[in-house]
């Protein structure tokens, strides 16, 4: 499959069946994410793998987290729905940008301006993973709604920086037809 193929044929995928990702598949998804560009070659990612039995805390302490924003009467989006998906997936990857700061945080406007730049670069590092996978027959769901248990999970995790997002893995168990999208001349101008 050409590139252009595996672009077209990625789907998130959210039905996961209950077989093991070997780890030098994900070795060759991470090694895919770390070939990303990145503004000035800061290559701002870390990455957590979750696997195996932990992936039962990691869903719990996802849970705990969506709970106490319930509790404040926050809107959760679909967290709950997502704590289902990584609750089957057999690998959840957390990606983190090391240089980064929580995002309630105040800003300089020089922090600002590398932020963006770092979350474009973890941007493209999350493209090919998910890219990666799809060519190697391995699911992905790339996932925001961690941000619900943001400050539970990076305790757990024990990680440091700015959390941005994580990807579940699997061999999928579901075809998902692709999504519509916009018309190129609709979101293009030229000039």
């Amino acid at each position: 499959m050409n590139v252009l193929e595996v672009i077209a044929s990625r789907r998130s995928i959210r039905k996961f069946k209950d077989h093991t990702v070997p780890d030098e598949i994900i070795r060759k998804i991470l090694t895919a994410a770390i070939q990303a560009p990145s503004g000035k070659n800061r290559q701002p990612w870390r990455f957590v793998v979750v696997k195996g039995e932990k992936c039962k805390q990691m869903v719990q302490v996802m849970r705990q987290g969506i709970a106490k924003m319930k509790d404040r009467e926050e809107d959760i989006g679909s967290a709950e729905w997502s704590a289902q998906v990584m609750e089957q997936a057999p690998v959840t990857v957390f990606i983190f940008n090391p240089f980064g700061m929580d995002p309630w945080l105040a800003h300089s406007i020089e922090q600002m301006f590398w932020g963006v730049v770092d979350v474009q670069s973890v941007g493209a590092a999350i493209q090919n993973m998910a890219l990666a996978a799809q060519s190697l027959g391995v699911g992905s769901l790339w996932i925001c709604d961690v941000f619900s248990a943001y400050e539970d999970l990076k305790k757990w995790l024990q990680e440091e920086g700015q959390m941005v997002a994580a990807m579940s893995f699997g061999y999928a168990d579901e075809s998902p037809d692709p999504r519509s999208r916009k018309p190129v001349d609709e979101v293009t101008r030229w000039i």
